[in-house]
C-alpha cells in the first residue's frame, strides 16, 4: 500500500519461507503502543494509543476506497480510482458482460478478444499496479526476472510474471485468471 511508505518510526518485515508468509511491523518509538484490529464489517484498522487523551486514535484503515474491495473489475479488470468508469480491461481484453459494464458493474471481469496464440502473443507491462491475487501463482527466488519471463514465455498456461519483491529478485509467475488488479496513481 503506498500510503504505508509515509509511515515514520515503523519498521516492517516481510517473511516468506516453508512455514509461513507474513507481514509484520513495529514502531521504533517504545512510548506509542499500537494494535491492528478487524472490524465485524471487515475493516482492518491500525490504531495508536493516545496517553494524554487516554483512548485509541484511528491511525489507519482498509478499505480505502471501491478499489480495495476484493475483486471488484472481475477476471482481467483494472480497478483506477482515477478513472470513470473505475473498471478497465487489459490491453487485449474486453468486458465479459457488456450491458452490467454500461451499468458500472465490472465483476463479471474482462474477456479476450482473439483466441490465445501461445507462438504469437506477447506480454502487456503495467505498470504502479497491485499485483494479482496469488492463489493461481508460483513463487521462484532464484531466478530473476529475465529467466522469468522466459519461463513463462515457454509456458501456455503462463498468463502474467512479476518480480517476486519490489526491490527486483525472484519471480512470481501466474497460471490462471488475473483478478484483484489495481492501478495506483503513484507509489
Amino acid at each position: 500500500m503506498p500510503e504505508m511508505q509515509q509511515w515514520t518510526n515503523v519498521i516492517s518485515n516481510f517473511t516468506e519461507n516453508r512455514e509461513e508468509i507474513a507481514y509484520t511491523f513495529r514502531d521504533t518509538d517504545q512510548n506509542i503502543y499500537s494494535r491492528l484490529t478487524m472490524s465485524s464489517s471487515g475493516y482492518l484498522q491500525r490504531f495508536k494509543w493516545i496517553s494524554n487523551g487516554e483512548d485509541w486514535n484511528q491511525h489507519w484503515y482498509a478499505p480505502k476506497d471501491r478499489c480495495d474491495m476484493y475483486k471488484k473489475c472481475g477476471p482481467y479488470g483494472i480497478c483506477d480510482t482515477n478513472s470513470s468508469p473505475e473498471c478497465n480491461c487489459i490491453k487485449g481484453f474486453q468486458p465479459r458482460n457488456l450491458q452490467e459494464w454500461s451499468l458500472r458493474d465490472g465483476s463479471k471481469g474482462c474477456v479476450r478478444k482473439t483466441r490465445l496464440s501461445c507462438s504469437e502473443d506477447a506480454f502487456f507491462w503495467l505498470k504502479n499496479m497491485k499485483l494479482p491475487d496469488t492463489t493461481t501463482a508460483i513463487v521462484d527466488r532464484r531466478l530473476g526476472v529475465k529467466e522469468c519471463r522466459e519461463k513463462c514465455l515457454n509456458d501456455c498456461n503462463c498468463t502474467a510474471f512479476a518480480n517476486a519483491d519490489i526491490r527486483g529478485s525472484g519471480c512470481v509467475i501466474w497460471t490462471g485468471d488475473l483478478v484483484d488488479i489495481r492501478s495506483y496513481p503513484n507509489g
